[in-house]
């Protein structure tokens, strides 16, 4: 369902992902038992992390070494997981969305891994993981105006063009609601993270997500470039 892109394998062949597809019985706007599994994720990044340390944990540390060699400064364009921490250190919450979205993001923040989720239904034609082109145009969630794409970036894209920026931003076309039911989600590695580090983050997603969703997991992947 997932390809990388012939050039990115060329350019930079240890990178790594794992996928999970899953089927949901009900994705909702708030659940009580989620809102006190937030607190206490809260309470442990407030005990656990500072605003003057977190960049150097170790996997933010690889992300962030990532953007480098790309040319995209990470302290403008964070990883995902790194921003979810940061978000939490500075104001004390996370943005409730649904209980899909929500269960990841306590996932991701979990576990420190990036991770990337779509509604499956909306993706169209081959998706694959690739440089995007420049000039090409990218709808963040939540952001107002396109960004047009430098040709560095690596993206997600579908059939009709880029569903995020790797891994830094889902895109608002294939964004999880609460009519949702199949779901993408992709652990995002560079290198410097480990195959175990992937996997288990993709495990409690799975976990997470069918604790307060329902459903199962129909598929777990582990994929490389090679």
């Amino acid at each position: 369902m997932l390809t990388f892109d012939s050039q990115l394998k060329r350019k930079i062949p240890d990178l790594k992902i794992a996928t999970t597809m899953l089927t949901v019985e009900r994705v909702e706007g708030k659940n009580p038992e989620l809102e006190a599994l937030r607190k206490t994720v809260i309470n442990g990044v407030r005990s656990r992390y500072s605003l003057e340390t977190v960049k150097d944990v170790k996997i933010f540390r690889c992300y962030r070494d990532f953007f480098w060699k790309l040319g995209i400064d990470p302290t403008k364009v964070r990883p995902a997981s790194e921003a979810l921490i940061r978000r939490i250190l500075q104001t004390g919450s996370i943005p409730t969305i649904n209980t899909a979205v929500d269960a990841i993001n306590i996932a991701s923040i979990q576990t420190e891994v990036v991770v990337d989720a779509f509604d499956a239904q909306k993706l169209t034609g081959k998706a694959e993981i690739r440089f995007a082109s420049k000039g090409e145009r990218f709808l963040g969630i939540g952001m107002k105006n396109e960004s047009i794409l430098q040709g560095r970036e690596i993206i997600v894209s579908d059939g009709d063009g880029p569903i995020a920026i790797y891994p830094h931003r889902d895109g608002e076309r294939t964004k999880i609601t609460q009519v949702t039911r199949d779901i993408l989600t992709i652990s995002c590695g560079v290198p410097g993270i480990d195959y175990e580090k992937l996997f288990d983050a993709a495990k409690e997603v799975s976990k997470t997500v069918i604790q307060f969703c329902g459903g199962k997991e129909t598929s777990k992947s582990m994929l490389l470039p090679l």
